[in-house]
């Protein structure tokens, strides 16, 4: 997993370009924000299987393997974890730097518990 910091303005797909450009992962797994035809195709050029829902106003809507994504629930799990710990849920920190640091923190002490 992979962790990049943008302002709460930014929308999420704008990152994933960069979440994935030194990976080559078997399965790219993503909630419905991610759902747009551009990423989808980029994601089948590297090789990798889309595993991302449609959303709702989508004329035709894709298939998506359940088994799949199934494992999206991780990441989500993860976020509520670290939203625990109330720097990082209210970000308290004024510069990026800090606040990645209070993240990846609290990410290393739910890993250790």
């Amino acid at each position: 997993m992979e962790l990049t910091l943008t302002g709460g303005q930014v929308h999420d797909i704008t990152q994933a370009n960069r979440l994935l450009a030194d990976h080559k992962p078997d399965y790219v797994i993503a909630d419905k924000a991610y759902d747009c035809d551009e990423l989808v195709a980029e994601i089948k050029d590297r090789g990798s299987t889309p595993v991302i829902p449609s959303r709702a106003g989508r004329t035709v809507q894709r298939r998506v393997l359940r088994k799949q994504y199934r494992q999206h629930n991780l990441a989500e799990r993860f976020v509520n974890r670290i939203k625990r710990f109330r720097r990082v849920a209210t970000r308290y920190e004024k510069t990026a730097r800090n606040f990645m640091s209070f993240v990846q923190l609290a990410a290393l002490f739910c890993w250790m518990t």
